[in-house]
């Protein structure tokens, strides 16, 4: 059985994202779990990334495909969140799809 305690990277997850502030992505919406495995395993909070299905052409932003929808990763709204904020485990990202987040993250933080 999954739980929040075992939530790991690239599983997609309802997240109550809500109080938020200014341009913060809000309410209880799909996010990927972006954080690693090492550190999900010890810590009680997850680093996620929002999806969404306004597509921008933003070099933040990566495409997937989940559940039958197209969409993004929000890689600009990333935020760390308590495990608690974990409401229910919706899947996985693909393998591809997970390359190109990691791949964005690299770049992302990559100093310049």
């Amino acid at each position: 059985m999954v739980t929040r305690k075992t939530a790991r990277y690239g599983d997609v997850w309802s997240v109550a994202l809500d109080p938020i502030q200014g341009s913060e992505v809000r309410k209880t919406r799909p996010c990927v779990v972006v954080s690693p495995d090492e550190m999900n395993q010890w810590l009680p909070s997850r680093i996620v990334a929002p999806l969404t299905s306004t597509i921008k052409p933003y070099p933040s932003r990566v495409t997937i495909r989940f559940k039958g929808r197209q969409g993004q990763t929000a890689l600009d709204q990333i935020r760390t969140v308590d495990a608690v904020r974990l409401v229910r485990r919706f899947g996985v990202l693909t393998r591809d799809e997970l390359e190109r987040v990691s791949e964005v993250l690299v770049e992302m933080f990559r100093v310049h």
